[in-house]
Order: C-alpha cells, then structure tokens, then sequence
C-alpha cells in the first residue's frame, strides 16, 4: 500500500502565489484557436440577381484583391439557377447561361486569374453545396 504524499505549507504558499498571477497566462489553446480563425478566414461573394457580364467583373476583381491580401481560400456563391430565365427561351443553352457552370469556365478561360487561381472545387453542405464553389489561391510571391 503506498503512502500518501502530504503537502508542505511551504509547498502551498508557492502554488497560490504561482496561481495568483494566472491572468497573465495566455491559454496555448485559444491563442492558437484564434491565430487559426484569422489565418483560414473565409472571404465570400455572392452573385445573386448579377447578369453573367456584371458577374465576370466583380469575381475577376474579387479574386484579384483577395489574392492581393493573401486569402488563400474564397467562396462564390453562385447560386443554382433555379430561377433563370433562360429555361423559357429554347435558343438558349441551360447550362451555359447559369452562373454556376460560367463562372468556373470564365475563370479557368482567363489568363489573370489563372495565375492567381490553383483549383476550383464545389463547395460543402454548410457554405452552398451545389450553389456555390471554393477558389483555391496560389502562393502570392509577393506577401
């Protein structure tokens, strides 16, 4: 049977005094938890109710400042064309005029933005699923 260790006043007034300053302890955990958010933040632009040409525009200027500042990941929100109106005109091709088959195809089909962009991807449940897409950025050389 082992004995108990017994704990020397000594040895109590040396811990609450260690403990006392405790505020100034940063919690490893939630520094990091922090550091993490800001690293792997999100930046999101949604395209609801913009004409395929009013699109093109402002994703080419998205990726671009996001690239410029160092995002590494972008959500477009494309959304999924229930609502176009190019299901009514039979001289229009579905596919084409959804933003969601454009825009990745107007990316990829841009010298710029292929110098900016790594990989093009559907985006989760959560963020728009089928709706939406994932932009993967480039190493910036520049940052």
């Amino acid at each position: 049977m082992k004995k108990k260790f017994s704990v020397t006043p000594q040895d109590k007034n040396d811990w609450n005094d260690f403990t006392s300053d405790m505020p100034n302890i940063s919690v490893k955990k939630a520094d990091l938890f922090e550091k993490n958010i800001s690293i792997n933040k999100i930046k999101k632009l949604d395209l609801h109710g913009f004409s395929l040409v009013q699109a093109n525009k402002f994703v080419k200027k998205f990726i671009t400042d996001s690239f410029n500042n160092g995002y590494k990941k972008i959500l477009i929100v494309t959304g999924k064309g229930l609502r176009s109106k190019s299901y009514k005109n039979p001289y229009t091709s579905e596919k084409l005029s959804i933003l969601k088959y454009s825009i990745p195809e107007f990316i990829k089909n841009d010298s710029d933005l292929n110098e900016k962009v790594d990989k093009i991807t559907q985006a989760d449940e959560k963020d728009g699923g089928d709706g939406a897409i994932y932009i993967f950025s480039k190493k910036n050389k520049i940052l």
